[in-house]
């Protein structure tokens, strides 16, 4: 698995918008997140700058705008640091997460549900 970028919670506010719209110009994201967020537009250049410096997304020239386009999966990012967060608090051991989250009234019924008819599915298999 190759080893994608370190993303702060500000980019990734910024990637989700990128993820959702691209291809998507400067002006276009700055415009989404001034409604969303305190951030000014600066702000949100110089975010944006760091992702394309980070490999995370990549832009193109065109006429005088630029447009960018993800270079990273929004599924692949996010399964990488649902990995990463298991890993870290709880030593890897799914159980052992969900267990935490049930004792501590972190899932309705409605998610403990969901789970049960995910873990009913059969498992994936590799091809």
């Amino acid at each position: 698995m190759k080893s994608l970028p370190q993303i702060s919670e500000a980019e990734f506010e910024v990637m989700k918008i990128v993820w959702k719209h691209a291809p998507i110009s400067t002006n276009e994201i700055t415009d989404m997140l001034v409604k969303t967020t305190s951030w000014s537009p600066k702000t949100i250049q110089t975010l944006i700058k760091r992702l394309v410096n980070k490999g995370a997304l990549s832009y193109e020239k065109q006429s005088r705008v630029f447009v960018y386009t993800p270079l990273v999966g929004e599924a692949e990012y996010i399964g990488q640091e649902s990995n990463s967060f298991l890993k870290r608090f709880y030593n890897g051991n799914i159980t052992a997460m969900l267990s935490a989250y049930i004792d501590n009234d972190k899932l309705s019924e409605n998610d403990i549900e969901t789970l049960r008819s995910l873990l009913a599915k059969p498992p994936h298999k590799d091809k």
